[in-house]
């Protein structure tokens, strides 16, 4: 052991007590002379130490010679100790305990958590020796029902959370304990609650006197049970199924900031496990919960008004705590930090605060320098706290009033008497600064309007009629927010026009303290929802009912490079294993989906992307979302039906999902094909015959896909395409697949077979149907056959379906459908699959259907036609009405065609698309067609 503070007794020559130290020395006349020069020092500063080595020198001098081993067989003495012998027992192995600690942080041989874990196992330790000497009388005159001496181990479902700092593993050394008491109803039938509650309530009444009555040996800890649900009227020890519906309707952002310490530390540790993940929903939200902000900062202020700290730094009496700089600041600012952002990501539900902090850190919540500085603030604070309170055992956060007593602290911190006073207030005033720049300096600085633009006041009149300003908190936020939105509104092109978007969003916004909140928070936020509810109303319309997608913007990767389908199924999987339930997992996905789904609008809003890359994007989105899901939704079915008979099923993507390339519109294609092998049913509880079962697990995962959930649907299923139609089964064998493909199928349904591709399912039954799908493309497909098909499926589709106008990017001759049927027509020739349009066109190419200059000419066009529908599609989810469109967005559309005005881009589309249509023409007329 390596001990050294023989500079105390020289540093501290007024308040050094040479009979105490003589006293002291007297005791441990056999240590070793560090040892001897320590214990000298510390009992001269605090007569606290002297009152325990008086008690303790004896076993003090056996420890000395391994204080880490002496201490854990102080706590695991605890645990072993008699009921009878609880009280004094605990009280000794408290004595030993704090003389020990106290002289290893003195003398520098522990760090802060070393010293803050000590105490925190011995605090464990003691709570669960003192519950049990309080259920045992209960449990020996049967006064808790059922319960025998063998429940003792787990306290018949009684569980004892360790709050705030003991929850934390981060005691002080004079600290209270807070705990919480609570016991698992349901180990109980109905009748027996009310005599079980009462058993608990007089064994927690016995546990905390136990703890904290001051007898003769002293006491253990200071208990306060006060921080249960309204601990004026309820009991010591509550239902846990009473303080769960008390935390869902009633509870408040500090008791959100509570849990996040909070820990099972005796009793029944697995019943509390399952009670803190209960209350997990009420604790971390799932949006970016901003207006945590405020409310921390009510409390900060509410806290420093009632202990009378609110003024400035000065060291005399200046609470390390409480006061301004002090410890709960470094507290409160990690733990809101914690509370916006935990829901999303778990890793940041940590309890201790400095390693929170890291996190914090690392996931660029806070700069790192912010986070080391801290960390250094809260150690050196805590470390005065411990000296302060070494003194007389004093539960005290506040700085010596007299020159004396700040000398003995020097003294105890090793400084000269103006080091300490200087680095005290420098820190004091850093963390003040740090944390005060946080809470108070969230709320967005006006920018003046000045004379620069004059609104409309009859719009802004009516906002507060909105559902929106409802609540009087986000009113109240939206006042400041108002000055700094009206000049970002001046600033856009068409002030007025931008205005009027903007007040369509308000209207249609359900509520608005959290996203009010996250404004006031990110000010920079505002210029992007400006921008998006300037140009894109469908968007716009999207973000009022779902403005939670904004924290993807804040907290997660939206500006990162895109992860591709497989890094989006991943993820998403993480999603899933971390909920609850199969509506929970359902809600997940589709809150996760619309996140993305999110960003990939804004990014070709922005031009951060084009047209192209944007249809992939959205086909890996679609794409991952199936693949991640299917396995869910079969375990699910499987839960009622048993597992899937024979090789399972997978999801084979048609159309534009099987190309790879969707829209912000796009519904999904999807075909279900199954191999049941030779089982004709399944094996479950509620058994199937195999087509059965796969028709209703089909069913099943389009109603995972389509049903209105809280958080909406996620996508439109389309499966037309399967074998005879809509009146073929939704789910078909692999068998009969293939038969039909080869027998019965239409020369359609071989042109959208060119597109097909496994999406989700088995690997190896995904792959024999590619194979298969690959085989029928192979089989002779006469070339006159499929030109005069596709020829006569062009007119009967030129008839049925009229355009929409110069506008329309899909129906009409030598646009999306045209081309892509065509297309289709030249791979299926080719006797090959043709997921890119482009490769179609190749093939039509290769078979002599089109020359060189046709296939530019449909390349050319098919791109033209694509930009104009993806950008399209995320402006309206309707016909594109370019005269309803803002200028915002007029300059998007224009943008996105690479052309300066509208009227440029209509006459583009007109000569891109005039030219492919008698490229089609000519090709499907025959030979003597071709140019």
């Amino acid at each position: 052991m390596t001990l050294s503070l023989a500079s105390l007794i020289t540093r501290i020559p007024r308040i050094f007590d040479q009979d105490r130290a003589r006293d002291a020395l007297a005791l441990v006349p056999d240590a070793p002379a560090e040892v001897r020069d320590l214990v000298a020092g510390a009992a001269a500063c605090a007569p606290y130490l002297l009152s325990l080595l008086e008690k303790e020198s004896a076993w003090l001098g056996q420890a000395v010679e391994d204080p880490a081993k002496a201490v854990q067989a102080v706590i695991d003495g605890a645990a072993a100790l008699p009921y009878s012998e609880v009280g004094d027992g605990l009280r000794r192995g408290k004595r030993r305990l704090a003389l020990m600690t106290a002289l290893c942080d003195l003398g520098g041989a522990w760090s802060l958590e070393q010293v803050t874990g000590a105490l925190t196992d011995y605090a464990d330790a003691a709570c669960g020796a003192a519950l049990r000497a309080g259920l045992a009388p209960q449990i020996a005159r049967g006064k808790l029902p059922g319960m025998s001496e063998d429940d003792l181990a787990d306290a018949g479902g009684m569980v004892v959370l360790a709050m705030g700092k003991m929850g934390a593993r981060e005691l002080n050394y004079s600290s209270d304990i807070d705990l919480i008491c609570l016991f698992d109803e349901t180990r109980f039938e109905v009748d027996d609650f009310h005599a079980a509650r009462t058993a608990f309530v007089r064994a927690t009444r016995a546990m905390s006197g136990t703890l904290s009555d001051l007898t003769g040996a002293g006491y253990v800890f200071r208990t306060d049970l006060r921080l249960r649900p309204d601990p004026a009227v309820t009991p010591v020890c509550m239902a846990m199924e009473a303080a769960e519906r008390y935390y869902e309707s009633l509870g408040r952002t500090w008791e959100r900031a509570a849990y996040i310490k909070a820990r099972p530390c005796a009793g029944d540790l697995d019943a509390g496990a399952r009670f803190i993940k209960t209350l997990r929903p009420f604790i971390w939200r799932r949006h970016l919960d901003f207006a945590a902000i405020q409310d921390a900062h009510d409390m900060r202020l509410a806290i420093r008004e009632h202990k009378g700290l609110g003024g400035p730094i000065t060291l005399p009496g200046h609470n390390m705590k409480l006061g301004r700089g002090g410890i709960r600041e470094i507290e409160f600012f990690t733990q809101t930090r914690q509370l916006i952002a935990g829901g999303r990501d778990p890793e940041l539900r940590g309890r201790g605060t400095c390693a929170n902090l890291e996190i914090l850190a690392q996931k660029n919540w806070i700069p790192t320098e912010v986070a080391q500085s801290l960390t250094d603030h809260y150690r050196a604070h805590r470390t005065v706290e411990h000296r302060l309170q070494m003194v007389r055992d004093a539960q005290t956060h506040d700085l010596p009033q007299s020159k004396e007593g700040f000398a003995r602290l020097a003294a105890m911190m090793d400084l000269e008497v103006p080091d300490l006073e200087a680095d005290l207030h420098r820190r004091l005033s850093d963390v003040h600064e740090t944390t005060e720049g946080f809470f108070a300096g969230t709320q967005s600085k006006a920018k003046a309007t000045g004379e620069a633009h004059r609104f409309d006041m009859q719009v802004l009149d009516r906002w507060h009629s909105y559902p929106a300003f409802r609540s009087e908190r986000g009113a109240e936020i939206f006042e400041r927010l108002k000055p700094d939105l009206l000049a970002r509104l001046a600033h856009a092109a068409k002030p007025d026009e931008a205005l009027l978007a903007f007040d369509g969003f308000l209207e249609r916004l359900p509520a608005g303290v959290q996203l009010f909140s996250l404004l006031n928070a990110n000010p920079q936020l505002a210029d992007l929802l400006i921008d998006v509810v300037s140009t894109s109303p469908a968007l716009a319309k999207h973000l009022s009912r779902n403005a939670a997608v904004f924290d993807a913007v804040i907290g997660g990767d939206f500006f990162s490079d895109w992860p591709g389908e497989a890094g989006l199924r991943e993820a998403l999987s993480t999603v899933l294993a971390q909920e609850p339930s199969y509506e929970a997992q359902l809600d997940g996905t589709r809150r996760w989906a619309r996140e993305w789904h999110f960003r990939i609008g804004v990014h070709l809003l922005r031009g951060l992307t084009n047209a192209e890359t944007a249809g992939l994007q959205y086909a890996d989105l679609a794409r991952a979302v199936l693949g991640a899901l299917w396995p869910v939704v079969t375990d699910e079915f499987a839960t009622r039906y048993g597992p899937s008979p024979g090789r399972g099923a997978v999801l084979l993507g048609m159309g534009s999902l099987g190309a790879g390339r969707l829209n912000a519109t796009s519904d999904l294609d999807l075909l279900v094909i199954y191999d049941p092998l030779d089982q004709d049913v399944s094996e479950g509880k509620r058994s199937l015959p195999s087509r059965t079962y796969y028709a209703r697990l089909t069913q099943a995962m389009i109603t995972a896909m389509t049903a209105p959930m809280s958080q909406g649907k996620l996508y439109e299923i389309d499966m037309r395409l399967r074998p005879s139609g809509n009146q073929g089964p939704v789910a078909t064998s692999l068998a009969s697949f293939e038969s039909y493909q080869k027998t019965q199928a239409w020369v359609w349904e071989h042109l959208a077979l060119t597109r097909a591709s496994v999406v989700a399912g088995p690997e190896a039954l995904g792959a024999d149907v590619d194979l298969m799908c690959a085989q029928v493309l192979a089989l002779s497909s006469p070339q006159e056959k499929v030109v005069a098909e596709v020829a006569d499926m062009r007119d009967r589709i030129a008839a049925s379906k009229a355009v929409a106008g110069p506008w329309d990017a899909k129906i009409g001759p030598g646009r999306l459908q045209d081309i892509e049927l065509f297309a289709q027509s030249g791979a299926l020739i080719a006797g090959r699959a043709a997921h890119r349009i482009l490769d179609g066109i190749e093939a039509a190419l290769a078979k002599g259907l089109i020359d060189d200059a046709g296939a530019q000419t449909l390349r050319r066009a098919y791109d033209a036609c694509w930009q104009l529908q993806c950008a399209g599609k995320l402006l309206s989810p309707d016909a594109l009405d370019t005269g309803a469109l803002g200028q915002a967005g007029a300059a998007f559309l224009a943008r996105a065609l690479g052309c300066d005005t509208l009227d440029e881009v209509e006459a583009q589309m007109e000569q891109k698309c005039t030219a492919a249509a008698a490229v089609i023409t000519a090709a499907l007329a025959g030979p003597e067609g071709v140019a």
